[in-house]
């Protein structure tokens, strides 16, 4: 295993993140909207019931959306879990090695503090 075999791993950590960062703005906004129609069912009159009626259509669309990209991350770490059992089955001496680098280089930096 290379280094730039390393890299696109931290590439897909990131992307992971991101991901998961938006998840929960995304659920914080779905709750907001709920919210705010919650507190405007009782209001009357055209705009109102157009702007209520705007914000219901958004809200299902970010929940389908939501929903996706939740069942998109789940089957993308499932792949990643896979792959790297298959490599540490194929190669279990090297996963092995690379393992136990990662632990000296670990301890080493929680030695030096």
């Amino acid at each position: 295993m290379d280094m730039t075999e390393l890299v696109p791993a931290t590439e897909a950590e990131a992307e992971r993140i991101n991901k998961e960062k938006l998840m929960g703005d995304l659920r914080m906004v779905v709750a907001d909207a709920e919210e705010l129609l919650k507190a405007t069912a009782n209001q009357t009159g055209e705009r109102i019931a157009a702007a209520r009626a705007k914000a219901e259509e958004s809200l299902k669309m970010a929940k389908v959306r939501m929903s996706e990209m939740q069942t998109e991350m789940l089957a993308r770490t499932k792949a990643a879990a896979k792959a790297t059992d298959d490599y540490v089955r194929e190669n279990p001496w090297t996963a092995v090695g690379i393992a136990a680098a990662a632990g000296m280089v670990l301890g080493v930096l929680v030695a030096r503090r």
